[in-house]
């Protein structure tokens, strides 16, 4: 029964993969609905097994699952029956089709609204003008990119229509691509820009010909082609080949909302499109509600700033919202106030203007891609989330999928996925390493109530804002409790997979969550994979969670330690549990190395890891494991690093009362050859533990805080040893001697980034050699620094320096370096000096 049903769940996905075909579209939900059953039915039975409440050998303990496969095979054959009627859609395995896979109508703009968004593109027309007229005499190939409904359409006509451009040109043609490609519907429109004649004329001629003709058109003049809105890099790879390159300064401008095929076109001349600030903002809807040439009232400029604010520079809204300001609405400022509070509800009644434009890029998504976007919803507005926090929930809610024989861990497929939803400006990096990774990531308020509208729609999440009625029982695997509501946890169903609350739960017992017997409140959810709980989680570890078989995902907030009874939940990948107060030690339960599926430990303080007894009723290590923040000092020997050999992130918060025991003991790390990140936090100073580190040759990332008594020499000398480190952190370092000198032998081959923050450092004496390869260098209150060294101009790939609350001195050597690269006509360096005392 197994097979059949996992193999029919496969030949469903596999349909609903590959298939443009509108009937089957129309099954989702049923398929959706008999498929959730299904997995009920298989994980309640997986259950009962792991708790011992139902275990017989046989086929007729298993009777109850005999109802879902069948209803899963009726579900198949009606599939087949819809594929089988219609030859010309059966499934398309060979690949992805150049036509989209939305039946959605075309997703630009009325010409009126698209024409009335100008504020702001002063400078962006500047930029395309240079390059659309620059001296190249070679087919250029420029892009403009962004998110839906930013303006890129509106740059390319501004730039389409303005006079320069104009008097430059001498034919000008306009297509538009959209989702729905045909690539004859492409050359008829650049034939009637060019010939002014009707599709009608060109009846009798094929694709071929047509190409040829518009080729033949192109190849005398100078031309300006706008491709608009282009989705993908085949389609763009099947028309590139129709525009000729006579070095004549012929342009083709681009405008897309997919990162990577603005890269595909060209890496040189790409423009992306920034948000609106905002003043510009608040220009966009002042004019627009009150014209250009009529006063606003003073009274309502301020709520005027502030609804323009809520847009988050995204033009489309602004448009939207000044269009009902100016139609529906007084120019009151209480009827304004009342705008300002209810923004999300008027855009979601503006569908086709606004999420309907967004809903495109949604659409267009791989299926794969889709609910890991949609989780966005998940998380409250302007929330900002981790990349590891978003790419743990998306792996343990199933949503990462490795292809058979790939050597990726599940880590990287999901960092692939981020990386493309956020080249299809779906999400946006909130913050970012030297290197370009994202360290955390957010989602546009649109764009999430575009999330929030499609997640409900389709029965994939529901966000608990309003409470809910007892007619209205939600029909949901997933719930996100944003708001505090009296009552609704007795309407959750029990099936639900995921529960994230942002609020606190009112439970039976009080309007927090506390310490729960066995039938209490978390032992209905026999199905929940993804449990975090954000706010306080006061009283004792609630053991009822431990009877969670299927939990991957927990994340609580306690006083106490963590119980033996963590060892039941078998299929546990995070755990997270910050606790309240650290004047105590937490330790670790001995079973916890039965975890062999845990991949992250984050525990608030340092916790006491015990060492694994060698029981044959025990696991003696866990080999998963990738990251474990929280550790405590003494706890760092070989014999629990021998067990957790796969860790590549380590982070030892490290308390004064713990080192007062262990003051000289080595931290030998040698043998974890596969860790890459490793961060060390004093809590107070102490004396010289660099001497006593033993690195890995794997590390690539260092942080050291609240070090003292080493000498600079020590942190050249081993320093250099890791041959791959690419980034050093040095933060309220006090070192017995004021100068960093480097030899010419001290040379840091990897390292990109070097950050000093709050050192006793007066002098340093470097040249360029030293760090051949450093990107990036940050100094943060060094107010002993006089200078940074002058050699550092000859660092070519210094793209960046920046300066907070250091010396003046320091920061005139910034920028006589600054200036004397420009002089020599290197890279540009960007120099960011940021000081308090300068605001006073």
């Amino acid at each position: 029964m197994l097979d059949s049903l996992r193999a029919t769940a496969e030949y469903f996905q596999d349909v609903l993969e590959n298939t443009s075909n509108e009937k089957i579209k129309s099954l989702e939900e049923d398929i959706r609905v008999v498929v959730s059953e299904a997995e009920d039915v298989v994980e309640m039975k997986i259950s009962e097994i792991i708790t011992g409440d139902s275990w017989t050998f046989g086929i007729l303990q298993h009777q109850d699952m005999l109802p879902v496969v069948e209803k899963m095979d009726t579900t198949k054959k009606q599939v087949m029956e819809i594929l089988s009627h219609d030859a010309d859609q059966i499934l398309e395995l060979t690949g992805d089709s150049l036509i989209g896979a939305s039946s959605m109508s075309d997703p630009m703009l009325s010409d009126q609204l698209k024409d009335d968004i100008v504020q702001g593109l002063d400078d962006d027309l500047e930029i395309i003008d240079k390059i659309l007229i620059g001296p190249t005499s070679d087919l250029d190939i420029v892009t403009i990119s962004g998110m839906g409904g930013i303006g890129k359409t509106t740059l390319a006509k501004k730039a389409y229509d303005h006079l320069p451009i104009r008097y430059h040109f001498d034919i000008f043609v306009w297509v538009i691509i959209s989702q729905e490609f045909q690539y004859r519907n492409v050359l008829l429109e650049a034939l009637h820009c060019i010939s002014k004649k009707s599709p009608k004329d060109y009846d009798e001629m094929n694709d071929s010909e047509l190409a040829d003709l518009v080729q033949k058109s192109l190849k005398g003049p100078r031309y300006l082609v706008v491709v608009d809105d282009i989705w993908s890099r085949d389609v763009w790879d099947s028309i590139s080949q129709i525009f000729p390159n006579r070095n004549n300064g012929s342009r083709v401008l681009l405008t897309t909302r997919e990162t990577d095929v603005a890269e595909l076109a060209n890496t040189s001349s790409r423009h992306e499109m920034n948000f609106l600030d905002l003043a510009n903002s608040w220009k966009l809807l002042r004019d627009k509600v009150f014209g250009l040439e009529h006063d606003h009232p003073p009274e309502l400029e301020d709520i005027g700033k502030t609804i323009a604010g809520k847009c988050q520079g995204l033009p489309l809204i602004i448009s939207v919202i000044a269009g009902h300001l100016s139609k529906t609405v007084p120019k009151t400022l209480e009827s304004w106030e009342y705008v300002s509070q209810t923004l999300s509800e008027i855009i979601a009644s503006h569908p086709d203007k606004c999420l309907g434009v967004l809903g495109l890029s949604y659409h267009h998504l791989p299926n794969r891609l889709k609910p890991c976007f949609l989780s966005m919803g998940n998380f409250p507005e302007d929330f900002q989330v981790e990349t590891w926090r978003l790419i743990q929930l998306w792996i343990a809610e199933g949503f990462i999928r490795t292809s058979s024989g790939s050597r990726e861990s599940l880590e990287e497929v999901a960092k692939h996925y981020l990386e493309d939803l956020i080249s299809r400006n779906l999400i946006m990096a909130r913050k970012k390493r030297y290197n370009g990774e994202v360290k955390a990531c957010g989602i546009h308020d649109l764009l999430r109530e575009f999330c929030l509208i499609e997640a409900e729609m389709t029965k994939f999440m529901h966000v608990v804002r309003i409470p809910f009625s007892p007619a209205q029982k939600p029909n949901f695997r997933r719930f996100s409790i944003q708001k505090y509501i009296s009552g609704n946890y007795k309407l959750l169903p029990r099936v639900a997979r995921s529960i994230y609350s942002f609020s606190f739960l009112d439970l039976p017992d009080d309007s927090c969550i506390k310490s729960l017997p066995k039938n209490g409140f978390f032992s209905c959810f026999n199905h929940l994979r993804v449990l975090a709980i954000f706010p306080v989680l006061t009283g004792t570890f609630p053991l009822v969670i431990t009877k969670l078989v299927h939990l991957r995902y927990l994340q609580v907030r306690c006083y106490d330690s963590i119980p033996e009874s963590i060892s039941e939940l078998l299929n546990l990948q995070t755990l997270i549990c910050d606790r309240l107060s650290f004047t105590s030690d937490r330790h670790l339960p001995m079973k916890i190395w039965m975890l062999k599926n845990l991949r992250y430990i984050c525990i608030g303080g340092a916790a006491y890891l015990p060492y694994p007894i060698i029981d044959n009723n025990f696991v003696t290590g866990m080999p998963n494991l990738e990251e474990f923040y929280g550790l405590r000092y003494s706890c760092c020997t070989n014999e629990i690093f021998s067990r957790i050999p796969n860790l590549k992130r380590l982070i030892l918060p490290v308390q004064l009362s713990e080192l007062y025991y262990f003051p000289d003991r080595p931290l030998d790390m040698s043998i974890l050859t596969k860790l890459e990140t490793f961060k060390f936090y004093w809590k107070d100073h102490l004396k010289d533990p660099i001497k006593t580190f033993v690195f890995p040759e794997s590390l690539r990332r260092l942080s050291l805080t609240t070090c003292c008594n080493f000498i600079w020499e020590e942190i050249s000398s081993t320093f250099i040893m890791l041959r791959n480190l690419e980034e050093l952190k040095l933060k309220r370092c006090r070192a017995e001697d004021d100068v960093w000198r480097l030899s010419d032998k001290d040379i840091f081959r990897s390292l990109k980034l070097l950050l000093l923050s709050e050192l006793n450092l007066k002098g340093w004496e470097a040249s360029s050699d030293n760090f051949p390869n450093l990107k990036r260098l940050v100094l943060k209150k060094c107010k002993d620094l006089q200078e940074i060294p002058t050699d550092f101009m000859e660092i070519c790939t210094l793209e960046s320096i920046e300066l907070h609350d250091c010396t003046t001195t320091a920061e005139a050597s910034v920028r006589n370096i600054e200036q004397e690269r420009e002089d020599m006509g290197y890279n540009i360096l960007k120099v960011y000096i940021h000081n308090s005392h300068s605001k006073l």
